[in-house]
């Protein structure tokens, strides 16, 4: 097993959650592709650039994309977080863009607040 490769416990997990239809062509072991989408997932490394003991770097890309658009990471992830609740406590990711200029505002600006309170 390489480094960050799945351990027997986690392939159980996740084997029976993969589509399984024969296409004619021997398929490449799906362990070894969902090891090559970690890989590049965990590295950020380009597809083109996936280590050859994955196998080849289009099976792999082609593998996540008709994966994601069957549903097949969502199914993943529900049932890990199912395995381990106390493991899921806040996932949330936020991008707020800035204007260009936005670091460079005057010193000692004065900042108005939009909504003021008023006393009865």
């Amino acid at each position: 097993m390489a480094r960050y490769g799945l351990s027997e416990a986690e392939w159980r997990l996740i084997a029976p959650l993969l589509p399984s239809k024969p296409r004619g062509v021997a398929r490449v072991d799906d362990r070894r592709i969902i090891n090559a989408i970690f890989y590049i997932l965990r590295t950020g490394s380009p597809w083109r650039d996936l280590p050859e003991r994955y196998g080849p770097y289009t099976t792999a890309y082609n593998r996540y994309n008709r994966w994601a658009k069957a549903g097949v990471w969502l199914r993943v992830f529900e049932t890990l977080a199912e395995r381990s609740p106390q493991s899921l406590h806040l996932i949330d990711s936020s991008i707020v863009r800035a204007h260009q200029h936005a670091a460079g505002g005057k010193e000692g600006a004065r900042i108005t607040p939009s909504a003021v309170l008023v006393e009865d």
